[in-house]
């Protein structure tokens, strides 16, 4: 498959004890955007509890999946391709079998990865798109569930333990009673929990994902994100131990919960319950990315690892859709100079959000005039961004509708600026209105910004225009920056001359 710029797309295939699941992603790099993603529920791990073997209905589809999975690999022409399985096929008696069949389908050697692995995998999923992750990761699968101790890249206090929702249904025999006997009575064998207490819980797995999609719904949250998405550990403790008394008739009038998960959210709510009473976190933070993307992480290079995945994505976004890529790093050395004393200063994350929005505010020019600000807004708002939180999307999404629609229409942001405190507020609505300045003289080209800076002086916020410059002041300049100054609480002067006459101004 041809991408252009030396990109050749990697698949992962994962062979897990629910689901089968194949990704296409558009290369290997520090934010991969997925070409292609299909998933098959197969419930290989449905009886090994019970029988020790995987089901056998389970194997047929898996391996009928992979036949497929197969065929839109040729299609696609990857070459690249890493093929990864879980609990089901380590722990089961036939498990070997199984993993010959599905050598023999795909044609490649099938990494069956050990518990250690797994959690270590799952772990750096979590550290290659939640930024500066300091927690515990828990992967819950059909057939298990990985924790494992994250502080940065450092991980350490690894365990595998037979607590995913299938095993947990065919263990307990489907009575939640019962299951609670089992996860207790392993968390009993783990002495180092306490020291996620006060730290983060970072919850992978689609069940936990079904149920953090169903808190979002009950709490009328204002986005539809579920990567980073963070809930308290009392509101969470509150919530699982609700769902975790639910049957699955009474599961199934909820639109928000797939027929699919209806039977192990009520299990994987326990298991959160529990393990939350056990750790004490100060929160759970949904992570989407898991071992497929700890996989992926794993096979960079150190000095691909070290870039930053939002500031990444956003480049790789504005090379797609803004009219100069050059233009918005400019701008991020442009406003630099607002946001250094004597002006408002700011933290290094707040920093590294400015320079993400700066790379993002020219993604929108192709829309219609009258659609750029909310179409600009929805897609950075609900865009395939990691290493951000939620409260920092907005942010984002905030200063791009502010540059698009000007200072007065809140309307339309009004969901979103409930996620943000009002300094973060005020911040996007001054680089909101320091992108409307900019753009009036560079027009999005590059070259322009550095011969034209900004600097304070005083109670005036000074903008230089020195020649070949002079000429691109105008009424629509001035208004517009009389409006950045007012936001940084000063008094707009554009100087318009030569460099010498700047300067002994």
């Amino acid at each position: 498959m041809a991408l252009g710029n030396d990109r050749a797309p990697i698949a992962v295939v994962d062979i897990g004890s629910n689901s089968v699941r194949l990704i296409v992603y558009e290369d290997e790099s520090r934010a991969p955007a997925p070409l292609f993603n299909e998933k098959v529920l197969c419930g290989l791990g449905r009886t090994i509890a019970s029988s020790g073997r995987l089901a056998a209905d389970g194997v047929s589809r898996a391996l009928r999946a992979l036949r497929r999975f197969r065929a839109l690999i040729d299609q696609l022409e990857v070459a690249n391709v890493e093929v990864i399985a879980t609990a089901a096929a380590r722990d089961a008696e036939n498990g070997p079998e199984f993993i010959a069949q599905a050598e023999r389908v795909l044609g490649r050697n099938i990494n069956v990865l050990s518990g250690t692995m797994e959690a270590e995998l799952a772990a750096l999923g979590v550290v290659s798109g939640i930024y500066a992750a300091d927690g515990f990761a828990g992967d819950l699968g059909g057939g298990s569930l990985e924790l494992i101790d994250v502080r940065g890249g450092r991980l350490s206090d690894a365990v595998t333990m037979p607590l995913g929702g299938l095993r947990l249904i065919d263990a307990s025999g489907g009575n939640l009673k019962k299951a609670r006997e089992i996860v207790d009575a392993e968390f009993a064998k783990v002495d180092w929990l306490e020291k996620g207490r006060g730290r983060d819980f970072y919850a992978i797995g689609g069940t936990w994902r079904a149920l953090a999609r169903l808190h979002m719904t009950q709490t009328n949250y204002p986005l539809s994100v579920m990567h980073n998405y963070r809930i308290s550990a009392e509101d969470a403790l509150r919530f699982a131990a609700l769902l975790d008394h639910q049957s699955q008739s009474s599961l199934a009038g909820i639109r928000d919960i797939s027929s699919a998960r209806r039977e192990t959210v009520p299990y994987g709510a326990l298991v959160l319950e529990r393990l939350i009473k056990q750790m004490k976190p100060r929160s759970v933070v949904i992570s989407v990315l898991g071992i497929r993307e700890g996989l992926l992480y794993s096979l960079l290079s150190e000095e691909e690892r070290q870039k930053d995945p939002l500031l990444e994505a956003c480049a790789n976004l504005a090379r797609q859709r803004s009219r100069s890529v050059a233009n918005a790093y400019e701008l991020c050395n442009w406003t630099d100079a607002l946001f250094r004393a004597p002006g408002p200063v700011e933290t290094p994350e707040q920093k590294r959000l400015r320079h993400a929005a700066c790379l993002l505010s020219d993604i929108g020019w192709r829309a219609h005039p009258d659609y750029r600000g909310v179409q600009s807004l929805n897609l950075v708002a609900h865009g395939d961004f990691v290493g951000v939180d939620h409260p920092g999307r907005a942010f984002l999404a905030l200063t791009v509708y502010y540059r698009n629609e000007g200072l007065v229409k809140d309307e339309l942001s009004q969901k979103l600026v409930e996620l943000v405190d009002k300094d973060t507020l005020k911040r996007a609505r001054i680089l909101g209105a320091a992108f409307r300045a900019a753009h009036m003289v560079s027009a999005a080209m590059p070259g322009v910004l550095p011969n034209t800076p900004v600097s304070y002086e005083g109670n005036r916020l000074i903008w230089a225009l020195p020649e070949p410059y002079s000429n691109l002041d105008g009424e629509r300049v001035e208004r517009r920056f009389k409006a950045l100054a007012n936001l940084v609480d000063r008094e707009p002067e554009i100087r318009v001359g030569t460099p010498f006459q700047l300067a002994a101004s």
